[in-house]
């Protein structure tokens, strides 16, 4: 079982270790996620690892192989990330405008200082099964706090902001209060408009992969981040809802509510429920509480997010097929054979896409419960019909052929024979 140092006795390693390095002596440690991963009894993905002591000379004459190129990143033969220990200089306003210093000097407590959190600081030395924490990161890890490391390096990295939200996901972490003020602040000041779509989308998408997915779009709420990256989903909040149907109140409560439903599904359903609602935001102030067709209204505005986030077309196309759809589902018990149809059709590509189909019903059970109020028998019962009769007529429909017509050898091969099999269709639909 591995072993904590912290505090002086941290600070005093940190110090012996530097002296070895004025000596010559190099020396490798695990790093970031992989020991804060150990902490929570979690296998980590992947093993990254800081070397102390060492210049690109030494490491490429013990062996490794020099990737990267802002700074000298180097592979063991198991493809194992290394990187020189170094100190960070802000160079610009971007979050890739650094200058790196690394040299056989850097103490550990200078190479901690430029990580972003202190459960991300940690430092294990695997020959001796030692957890070195010069930041209080194990304590963090313990009571499940999100804290940033160093006020200048943090707040000079507007990047920084989206990965506090999205550890918080991830982890399932508060951020510390001092955390959430210093990112409002950083915000307010305007850093976060330095960050690219490219960018911005890379950790959105990292998010959707996590099963806390709405905590990360209310971090970025609470934080102010939201505003300036979703603007359309930040106006949710003041967005009203009938609270015979939505007792939460607001277009964004539901949404978290519909995600928070949604926790193990793929990120493409998680982002259609994220948008699903967005057209509601749309209907004017005194017309609120009720929105009338907010789902028509939707894709326009969903191309809108897309377009500036950068976001992959499979995104794009399941959230606007959703968002188009989705109160659709509430009537399939009582529809009519020929609505049915076009209903499934559209959903399913032409009865091509089951997968797709059954996607879209996941995320209609996510907004049909994702409500605040308690989930009544009769709910259920009504989902699991409408859930049935999709899936029963899909199979029956999927198989039908022109050629299962009867005497198609002797039907006129016109135009006539696409409203046959229309009205065949229908005769088989149940």
């Amino acid at each position: 079982m591995y072993k904590i140092i912290s505090g002086n006795t941290a600070a005093d390693y940190s110090d012996n270790l530097l002296a070895l390095q004025k000596l010559g002596k190099l020396k490798k440690y695990l790093v970031g996620g992989a020991v804060r991963d150990l902490l929570l009894n979690k296998l980590p993905h992947d093993k990254d690892y800081v070397v102390f002591g060492a210049t690109p000379q030494k490491m490429l004459a013990n062996g490794y192989k020099q990737v990267g190129k802002d700074f000298p990143v180097f592979l063991d033969k198991d493809g194992n990330e290394h990187a020189l220990a170094r100190k960070e200089i802000k160079t610009g306003d971007k979050h890739t405008e650094f200058e790196f210093y690394f040299a056989p000097d850097v103490s550990m407590t200078e190479d901690v200082q430029r990580r972003d959190f202190t459960c991300n600081a940690l430092i294990y030395d695997e020959n001796n099964d030692l957890v070195i924490d010069l930041v209080g990161g194990s304590d963090d890890i313990k009571h499940k706090i999100l804290r940033h490391v160093n006020n200048e390096h943090f707040g000079e990295d507007p990047l920084r902001i989206l990965r506090m939200c999205r550890f918080a996901a991830k982890l399932d972490f508060e951020v510390a209060p001092e955390t959430m003020d210093l990112a409002q602040k950083m915000v307010a000041g305007g850093m976060i408009d330095y960050l690219t779509p490219e960018r911005v989308w890379k950790e959105f998408e990292a998010a959707l992969n996590t099963p806390n997915f709405d905590k990360f779009i209310l971090t970025m709420h609470q934080c102010g981040a939201l505003a300036k990256i979703l603007p359309d989903v930040e106006k949710m909040v003041i967005t009203l809802e009938r609270t015979d149907k939505h007792p939460e109140g607001n277009t964004f409560e539901h949404t978290m509510l519909v995600l928070k439903e949604g926790k193990r599904l793929s990120p493409q359903i998680k982002f259609a429920l994220l948008m699903h609602d967005v057209g509601k935001t749309l209907t004017p102030k005194e017309l609120q509480p009720r929105h009338f067709n907010h789902d028509v209204v939707a894709s326009p505005l969903i191309d809108k997010i897309c377009n500036d986030l950068h976001v992959p077309n499979q995104y794009r196309h399941f959230a606007k097929l959703f968002a188009k759809n989705h109160m659709k589902f509430y009537n399939v018990n009582i529809m009519r054979r020929n609505t049915l149809i076009k209903f499934l059709e559209e959903i399913s590509d032409k009865f091509k896409n089951r997968k797709q189909l059954t996607d879209f019903i996941f995320a209609c059970r996510c907004d049909s419960f994702g409500r605040g109020r308690e989930v009544l028998q009769n709910d259920l019962a009504q989902f699991a019909a409408a859930t049935k009769r999709c899936l029963q007529n899909y199979r029956i429909q999927s198989k039908i052929r022109a050629h299962d017509l009867p005497n198609f050898e002797t039907l006129p091969k016109d135009a006539s024979l696409k409203n046959i099999l229309w009205n065949f269709r229908i005769s088989k639909t149940i």
